[in-house]
């Protein structure tokens, strides 16, 4: 019997050991991009979630946010400013966060490899600020916009030495729960994950509104006929 446990042990240890080493799972990407555990800390937080509920709630969360909201907006070479089409992007982002308060989000800031990793780090960073200061300006709480944290050119989607505008982006992710809400501390995350939230209104919805029928009206310029 001891011989057997023994052995149970043993296994069980290299099963561990060998979970250690597996490098196969990435821990280096946005939830943006793809779920990642990795990214909410040391093992003995991840346990902590986990066990909560927290962890599952967290992905679930940030799962529907990437399903409804476009998650990522792309710049100009060597530019943080936002375009129009960014900022109509970051307005349906704002819609959500807004409505939900109990949570947290983080932006990562992007470039392609074109320049030199300190210059692209700060660029990175830039376009990440001009994200968050959007997003501030539409009424989100930055204390709710976590740290913010800037690849430069390490993590591209397009592998190219050129120029690439899928490469300059910022992503914004669920990062996590506001610890202080009363729904977190009552464990309440279904209920805050599963919420139904208003989109905003399209610019093809305000174009079906309907308006009144035209009424010609005839002005009399010269009542006198002289």
């Amino acid at each position: 019997m001891q011989r057997g446990l023994g052995s149970l042990l043993a296994t069980t240890a290299l099963l561990a050991l060998a979970a250690c080493g597996d490098t196969s799972t990435s821990f280096d990407k946005e939830l943006g991009s793809e779920v990642d555990k990795g990214q909410f800390g040391n093992a003995t937080m991840n346990n902590t979630l986990l066990m909560t509920g927290e962890m599952e709630y967290t992905v679930a969360l940030a799962q529907r946010f990437n399903a409804e909201v476009e998650d990522t907006v792309t710049f100009a070479f060597d530019s943080a400013t936002l375009s129009p089409e960014a900022e109509q992007i970051l307005l349906k982002q704002a819609n959500f966060i807004k409505q939900f308060p109990e949570v947290r989000f983080k932006v990562f800031g992007h470039t392609d490899l074109v320049g030199s990793q300190s210059y692209n780090y700060n660029l990175g960073l830039r376009r990440a600020k001009a994200v968050v200061n959007f997003l501030v300006a539409q009424g989100i709480s930055r204390s709710r916009l976590e740290a913010l944290v800037s690849y430069g050119k390490t993590r591209p989607i397009i592998q190219t030495n050129e120029p690439e505008m899928r490469n300059r982006r910022t992503v914004t992710e669920v990062s996590g729960f506001v610890k202080n809400n009363p729904l977190v501390l009552n464990g309440k995350y279904a209920q805050i994950v599963w919420r139904t939230y208003a989109n905003p209104p399209t610019t093809n919805s305000l174009a079906e509104r309907p308006h009144p029928a035209n009424v010609e009206v005839v002005t009399q310029t010269n009542p006198s006929g002289g």
